[in-house]
C-alpha cells in the first residue's frame, strides 16, 4: 500500500503507512531476533519516525530533482471550445497532437501532450474542467516537442 501511494504522489499518506508498517515490523523482529528484548517506546517511535521522514523526504526530492516526463491525454468535445484549448496549449509552448474520433456522445478530440512532470499543473490549468484528463509517467521518450525551460 505504501508503495502504491508513493507512485501516485500521495507522499504524506505513504509516510504515515510506512510509520505503522515499520512499527509492526520492529515489534515482531525485536521479539524474534532480539532474543525476547522488547524495544522501548521511544526507540520504536524514533525509528519509525525516521523511516516515515525518509519516505517523505525521498519522495519530495525525487519529484523536485528527477527530470521525468509525463504523457497527458485530454479528451475534449470536437467544438470551437476544444480547439481553443488546443490553441492555448500550443501558445504556451506545449506540443499537442490531436486525434479526431467518435465518442459515446459525438465527435471528440483526443489531445496528447508529452511534457515534464513539473508542468502538469500548467497543462491542467490550461485545460480546465473541459474534458477527461489522464496523466501517465513516461520512462523513456525520444525526439518530439518539449516545452523549453526558461
Amino acid at each position: 500500500m505504501r508503495i502504491l501511494f508513493l507512485v501516485r504522489g500521495k507522499r504524506a499518506t505513504a509516510a504515515c503507512i510506512g510509520f505503522f508498517e515499520v512499527m509492526i515490523y520492529m515489534l515482531v523482529l525485536s521479539r524474534i531476533i532480539g532474543g525476547g528484548r522488547v524495544l522501548s517506546f521511544m526507540e520504536i517511535v524514533f525509528y519509525c519516525g525516521g523511516f516515515a521522514a525518509g519516505t517523505y523526504t525521498g519522495s519530495f526530492l525525487e519529484s523536485k530533482f528527477m527530470n521525468t516526463k509525463a504523457l497527458v491525454e485530454i479528451i475534449l468535445d470536437d467544438s470551437p471550445a476544444g480547439e481553443e484549448i488546443v490553441k492555448k496549449l500550443r501558445e504556451n509552448g506545449f506540443g499537442a497532437t490531436v486525434i479526431r474520433g467518435e465518442g459515446r456522445s459525438g465527435r471528440k478530440l483526443s489531445v496528447k501532450i508529452f511534457c515534464h512532470r513539473k508542468d502538469l499543473d500548467i497543462v491542467h490549468k490550461l485545460a480546465g474542467d473541459n474534458g477527461f484528463i489522464t496523466m501517465l509517467d513516461v520512462r523513456t521518450a525520444y525526439g518530439g516537442w518539449f516545452l523549453k525551460t526558461k
